[in-house]
């Protein structure tokens, strides 16, 4: 296969501790790609007022694939006081560099498996019957409306009069029409049915490919019965082409509650953006928690790769580092995946799974430690070494 151009996006954080350990990996598996760093995050937003500069756009628009590490974001009131003063009263509005790459680039399907790891110290337990404990195998991957919903960013405090002469129009805003606008804050949840039927399309056509016997739509329609709605409506006609499939209905507040009762039954899960994330981040708490957690975003042409964790700033300056990089390592497989590079990605995958059953090399969150200086002196293997522990599986 030609040799490719990767754009590294390390961020902020723990973003610039993990991103290197998943290069080493790709390195070790035979991915052989010229790497081209591009900045995005924290810094860029303090000193630039754009923490997705438009260079950055640029790099992934010529080469269409990258590899992001985290990013920090923070509510508007604390990044406005971080803007470097010469940049102040600008017009600088911060929004989250990731959701800018979504949209900049419609990257409107989003792919998080959360799979159980054997041995994992981490993984979800339940009593049975007989008060026997139990560890369901979980083999949940979301798929998430990745550019509309709430997180669309079309929002407002003080609506300005059109916009509010326009929900004045519909007759449940009667109950805010004594409310003065300096006092309203909103945001709108916007879906649309092509977006909806695509996602849909993904969910199912990926559960065909991969022997999953359902789908299930995890939405809320007896409440928001507009937006849920169409989502559902679009799961429903897709569906239709896929007989041999379940379609499930659940709405997002039951599911969290059973998804810790039975959570082996959910194969394949499709919801908006902000159910998708919830219920990813749920689903991940069953399998390790977030440093085992991966993310596609992947529109028709450029495909971005992440773990879902933070950037963990507290994290990012011990020496050595301890976080868990198996997140970062499993993005960097989807990556491949998406590449046509399958059996490279198969072989990482193979090798974090032998890693966590042996047992030997577990980071702080694996053990249960305090994060801190301390951890490594308590037994915690530091990141490199669990890195290195996944290099020495892949070149059996």
């Amino acid at each position: 296969m030609a040799r490719r151009t990767v754009v590294a996006m390390p961020g902020d954080g723990i973003g610039k501790v993990v991103l290197p350990e998943a290069v080493r990996v790709l390195g070790a598996v035979g991915f052989e790609a010229d790497w081209v760093e591009a900045g995005i995050g924290w810094d860029h937003w303090v000193n630039e007022g754009n923490p997705l500069p438009e260079r950055t756009v640029e790099l992934l628009a010529r080469h269409r694939v990258g590899l992001f590490g985290a990013i920090t974001s923070k509510p508007k009131d604390k990044a406005a006081k971080e803007l470097s003063p010469a940049l102040r009263d600008k017009g600088h509005v911060y929004f989250s560099p990731i959701v800018g790459l979504r949209q900049r680039f419609d990257l409107d399907i989003s792919i998080r498996p959360c799979l159980t790891f054997p041995g994992n110290p981490l993984n979800f337990i339940r009593r049975g019957p007989e008060g026997e404990a139990q560890e369901p195998v979980v083999k949940a991957v979301i798929f998430r409306q990745n550019t509309e919903g709430l997180y669309s960013g079309v929002e407002w405090t003080n609506p300005p009069g059109p916009v509010r002469e326009a929900l004045a129009s519909h007759p449940k805003f009667r109950a805010f029409a004594q409310t003065p606008s300096e006092d309203l804050a909103i945001s709108t949840r916007i879906f649309t049915r092509r977006a909806c039927r695509r996602i849909c399309e993904q969910a199912f056509a990926y559960a065909a490919e991969h022997g999953y016997s359902s789908v299930t739509v995890c939405e809320k329609p007896n409440v928001l019965r507009e937006t849920s709605g169409m989502m559902v409506e679009e799961g429903r006609k897709v569906h239709q082409r896929y007989p041999g499939i379940e379609l499930w209905e659940t709405n997002i507040d039951a599911q969290m509650m059973w998804l810790t009762k039975n959570p082996e039954d959910y194969g394949v899960i499709v919801a908006g953006n902000m159910f998708g994330d919830i219920i990813s981040d749920g689903f991940a708490g069953l399998v390790g928690g977030l440093g085992f957690a991966a993310s596609a975003n992947i529109g028709r042409e450029v495909g971005v790769f992440e773990p879902t964790h933070g950037s963990a700033p507290k994290y990012a300056e011990l020496d050595p580092p301890i976080v868990n990089p198996i997140a970062m390592i499993l993005a960097a497989a989807m990556m491949l995946d998406w590449l046509g590079e399958g059996d490279k990605a198969a072989r990482i995958r193979a090798a974090v799974a032998a890693v966590v059953a042996e047992g030997r090399v577990r980071t702080y969150d694996m053990l249960k430690l305090r994060g801190g200086p301390q951890a490594v002196a308590q037994g915690a293997a530091a990141t490199t070494q669990m890195t290195d522990a996944v290099i020495a599986e892949v070149r059996k």
